[in-house]
């Protein structure tokens, strides 16, 4: 999940960013009502494109948390179709739909998985053992059960990884879904849908990334796109942010509903044909996050007075996203100081701030890490670091002994409350409360000194019954039976355990793989906490025990050097983590090889580091899957690779344990502790996996084949007389097609495997309940296979050419951030504002200076001129890479009158961008600056047409200076001046 309970750290702080989707109820048409249609104008807001990370919705819909687990595969199918459908209609896109599903990770993810996933079986196992003595219990009782659901067992959730048959199946149904709604639903005419399954490598969020990323590399691409992102993946926070594309909002499922239900066997055994239909069709709700105004409170928040450099908020937030990466993320355990529960995000900031003045430039650049001012920052942090653990271990003992209170006050109101009348004074007698301290006697009448509710009573009433049958006690058997479930589901290797309590709302956690969460109808939930814990990180020395502890070693060299190496692995997995974020997977094959993570003070001399990468390349779907899966989920494999896994004689069994310890490692919740298991060889196990290849049938082949994103479109697109034209009439293999109003760019190369004249069928059977699909002429919608064009180095700024939107935040709301405003502190909950009007915040609002011009920083036009004079002043930016940032005063200005940013230097030259602009402010190019200077051997001069007058300057591919002594165009291919001719020009990308 990246960060745990970072969305409601936000929320909570900037409480703005919130607001509540509004769902479409039926419209009233001249008096008619009638349900609302996908062409009709959005409650919520206009919206060009929508990014579906589908993980997000196969998981609800296979196992929910709070609805009845579907029957079949095929009505988990379905449920996925209108799942998808209803999130679609909420954002209701006019260009692009793109469908990501996690395909092939890279090996710094599939350590994570690997964990997820054998935990996932353990607690599928012990799903299936307490359903089989609920249905022995319910059977003493009289009741009938069905042998079809005494044999079911719990649908194993690691299906949902590339590779397996429920995977491939999915793909075939999105497609077809796709492929329906596009010939069936008159609103989806304009709309192009792109779909990047299981068989594409790279996680779902990093795709869609990747395809944004693309968009802004094209010289055509509209700064002023309404970008939505779906996902229960906190790091789409982070990964909307890192785009640099304002105009971007999340919305996700309201995980904190407080009317969700969890619903036991028994409840679903028992459940009507209605009650479960009326469960299905009741309305989830949902929210919008909004990174515009995100980003909002980050100008205010981030930006720092006195700097030696100019602000630049772009930067700041890349630096805010690198910080909160060391409280956690998908590939990295978390330093030990650091939980965003603990607000370490805020006291990260606070160094950040204190620091940043003193340095010559900012932590990040465009991805890449400047070392010596990471360690600026760890070396504060490191100074905190024995007042943050003894903090910690304080609250934590006020919240025991606040919680042993509140015990002993309930068990004395408990006491009072039995001698008191507890009857209602009327003729029926009926007790006004149940029941709490029902005391408990054997069979022969003796009290056996136990006392429980009524709820107690109902759930251990087969354990009572197991005691009177068997005349044993039934205090040893309840404390038996509590020890044999702490032993059945972990291995904890802190010690002794204490039991205290905490909100149930503290301990929800979104992710990618699964949703985690209390029971809501609990008001409390059970956390453990070390007891004895040896390593006492609140006394000193604990660096030292840590260590010993965590590496079975009390030899001080081999401490010192283990240390060591886990700060260089784990300075490599920031920088890996980041680049992951801002210019796509820098290695397919790099991973943390350590299950903890050292303490900020180990992080000295990271100068000295060399931080390299190999790309590689991803692995295929089975060798992820015999990467990540325990031997309990083999059924998902091909049968030759299970033996890998379950025989002695294997040369990889040791891959994977029955039985593995859980280290609590200081956390409060079993969740959160680290499986300890071995990581795996990649030599050994791809040697062992490939040796099986010439065993597989013709199908398993192809599902273990990595293959490329697919381009739905229906026949009603301005994109598909073209394409047919191209792939069909005249035989072309692919066809390249730019940005146009459409919104997508790229390669469609024909799909072998889709005729013309052929039929797609339904891949599921038509269920009762559900609406009724058919199948689909291929005439009237096109699919072919589609590849992204390729992507320029990404850059850190705002496209030319952006009208920023309607502010959201009040000067109180700033005041309240600067200084210190209680309003975003202390909050239990955060409130969305039900009836704030979130339309006119969303995209462009008003008239830029600029005409709306495609392109930015992409387009750099090499310009010789005798006229060529120019100004530098340059910040190193160092770290892991050779590129310099120079940026120019004078002349052009932002919002009052703050310098414009000149250009860039990388190991090709100095290479100008005239004409972007910062922060979505309006600029004016002031007559007379000559601006631009390219450094290095081939000193080039790049500047825009110089004017003695003042007029608007616009620079790109599209546009020109226009100013009284003439116009000047800039093209792809020419420049012209209607002074000086026609010079020469040169295209390049970062």
């Amino acid at each position: 999940m990246g960060v745990p309970a970072l969305f409601r750290w936000l929320s909570r702080k900037y409480p703005k960013i919130i607001s509540p989707v509004i769902q479409d109820e039926d419209v009233d048409i001249d008096g008619e009502s009638r349900p609302a249609r996908y062409e009709d104008p959005n409650p919520n807001g206009e919206l060009d494109n929508l990014y579906l990370d589908m993980n997000g919705i196969v998981h609800p819909c296979s196992h929910p948390e709070h609805k009845p687990v579907p029957e079949t595969e095929d009505e988990m199918m379905l449920d996925v179709f209108a799942y998808t459908e209803n999130v679609i209609m909420m954002a209701r896109p006019r260009k692009v739909i793109y469908i990501a599903v996690d395909g092939v990770a890279p090996r710094a993810k599939m350590n994570q998985q690997r964990s997820r996933r054998f935990r996932s079986a353990q607690d599928a196992k012990d799903a299936n053992e307490k359903k089989e003595a609920e249905l022995k219990e319910m059977e003493k009782k009289g009741e009938i059960i069905d042998d079809a659901i005494k044999n079911k067992k719990t649908w194993d959730s690691n299906a949902i990884t590339p590779g397996t048959p429920f995977m491939h199946r999915l793909a075939d149904s999105l497609r077809y879904w796709a492929a329906y709604k596009l010939t069936t639903d008159p609103g989806w005419s304009g709309i192009e849908v792109i779909i990047s399954d299981a068989s594409v490598p790279g996680e779902g969020e990093h795709k869609i990334m990747s395809y944004v990323r693309s968009l802004r590399s094209s010289p055509k691409h509209d700064p002023n796109t309404t970008h939505c992102i779906y996902g229960l993946d906190a790091d789409l926070i982070f990964l909307g942010l890192a785009t640099h594309e304002p105009h971007f909002k999340i919305l996700r499922e309201d995980v904190f509903a407080q009317d969700k239900k969890s619903y036991s066997l028994q409840d679903q055994l028992r459940m009507t044909d209605t009650e479960r239909q009326e469960l299905k069709d009741k309305k989830t709700p949902f929210l919008w996050l909004h990174l515009n105004i995100l980003r909002e409170y980050l100008q205010i928040e981030l930006n720092v007075p006195g700097l030696s450099f100019s602000f630049d908020l772009e930067k700041s937030i890349d630096d805010w996203v690198f910080i909160c990466f060391f409280c956690g993320n998908d590939f990295l355990p978390h330093l030990p100081s650091l939980d965003v529960r603990d607000n370490s995000i805020t006291t990260l900031v606070t160094i950040w701030k204190q620091i940043l003045p003193t340095m010559k430039g900012y932590l990040t650049t465009d991805g890449y890490l400047n070392l010596p001012a990471v360690e600026r920052l760890l070396a504060e942090l490191a100074k905190k670091e024995d007042y943050i653990f003894r903090k910690r271990y304080e609250d934590e003992r006020r919240s025991l002994e606040n919680q042993k209170r509140r015990k002993l006050a309930q068990e004395q109101n408990s006491a009072r409350s039995q001698n008191a009348p507890n009857i209602s004074t009327g003729k029926d007698k009926a007790p006004l409360t149940p029941n709490q301290n029902i005391p408990l006697y054997t069979t022969s009448g003796e009290s056996v000194g136990i006392k429980m509710t009524d709820s107690e009573m109902v759930n251990n009433s087969a354990l009572i019954t197991k005691a009177n049958e068997a005349n044993k006690s039934i205090a040893e058997l309840l404390k038996q039976n509590l020890q044999n479930e702490i032993n059945k589901k972990r291995k904890i290797n802190d010690g002794e355990q204490l039991i205290i309590q905490e909100s149930a709302e503290e301990v929800v956690e979104e992710d990618d793989d699964v949703l985690v969460t209390s029971d809501p109808e609990d008001s409390s939930t059970e956390i453990l906490i070390p007891k004895n814990e040896e390593i006492r990180l609140w006394e000193p020395g604990y660096r030292k025990r840590y260590y010993e502890t965590k590496f079975h070693t009390k030899d001080p060299k081999k401490v010192k050097k283990i240390a060591r190496d886990m700060v260089q692995k784990y300075i490599e997995g920031v920088s890996w983590v980041l680049l992951y974020y801002y210019q796509g997977c820098p290695s397919w094959n790099w991973y943390y090889p350590y299950h903890y993570a050292p303490f900020a003070a180990d992080f000295v001399n990271l100068s000295e580091l060399k931080i390299e990468f190999v790309e590689g390349t991803p692995f295929r779907p089975y060798e992820q899957l015999m990467s990540v899966l325990p031997a309990a989920s083999s059924h998902n494999l091909p049968d030759v690779f299970r033996s890998l896994m379950s025989d002695a004689n294997s040369e990889i069994i040791d891959f994977y344990p029955e039985e593995f310890p859980l280290d609590m490692n200081g956390k409060k919740v079993i969740w959160q502790a680290i499986p300890l298991l071995p990581f795996i060889d990649e030599s050994r196990l791809l040697k062992a996996v490939q040796s099986k290849y010439d065993q597989l049938t013709e199908d398993e082949k192809f599902r273990n084949t990595n293959r490329s994103e697919i381009l739905v479109l229906g026949r009603s697109h301005s994109h598909y007389p073209t394409l047919v034209k191209e792939l069909y009439e005249e035989g072309k293999d692919s066809y390249e097609f730019q940005v146009d109003s459409s919104g997508v760019s790229g390669v469609a190369i024909k799909l072998p495997s889709f005729d013309r004249s052929g039929v797609l069928r339904l891949p599921v059977r038509q269920l009762e309940g559900y609406r009724h699909y058919h199948d689909i002429s291929n005439k009237d919608f096109l699919m072919v296979e589609f590849q992204q064009l390729p992507k320029s180095h990404a850059k850190s700024m705002i496209l030319s050419g952006l009208i920023p939107h309607l502010r959201r935040l009040t000067q109180e709301d700033k005041d309240s951030i600067l200084y210190g405003g209680t309003n975003f502190y202390g909050r239990n909950k955060f409130s969305p504002e039900e009836n704030a009007d979130f339309k006119q915040y969303i995209g462009p609002h008003g008239k830029s200076q600029y005409l709306p011009r495609q392109g930015g920083y992409k387009a750099f036009i090499q310009i010789h001129s005798d006229e060529a004079k120019g100004h530098r002043h340059g910040i190193y930016h160092g770290g892991s890479h050779t590129e310099t940032e120079f940026r120019r005063g004078g002349g052009y200005h932002q919002h009052g009158g703050r310098g414009g940013r000149g250009g860039y230097q990388g190991n090709q030259g100095y290479q100008a961008n005239s004409g972007g602009y910062q922060n979505g402010f309006q600029g004016s190019y002031q007559g007379g600056y000559r601006g631009g200077y390219q450094g290095g051997s081939q000193g080039r001069y790049q500047s825009g047409y110089q004017s003695g007058y003042q007029g608007e300057y616009q620079n790109g591919y599209q546009g020109g200076y226009q100013g009284n002594q003439g116009n000047q165009n800039y093209n792809r291919q020419t420049y012209n001046a209607s002074k000086s001719g026609t010079l020469p020009m040169k295209r390049r990308h970062y």
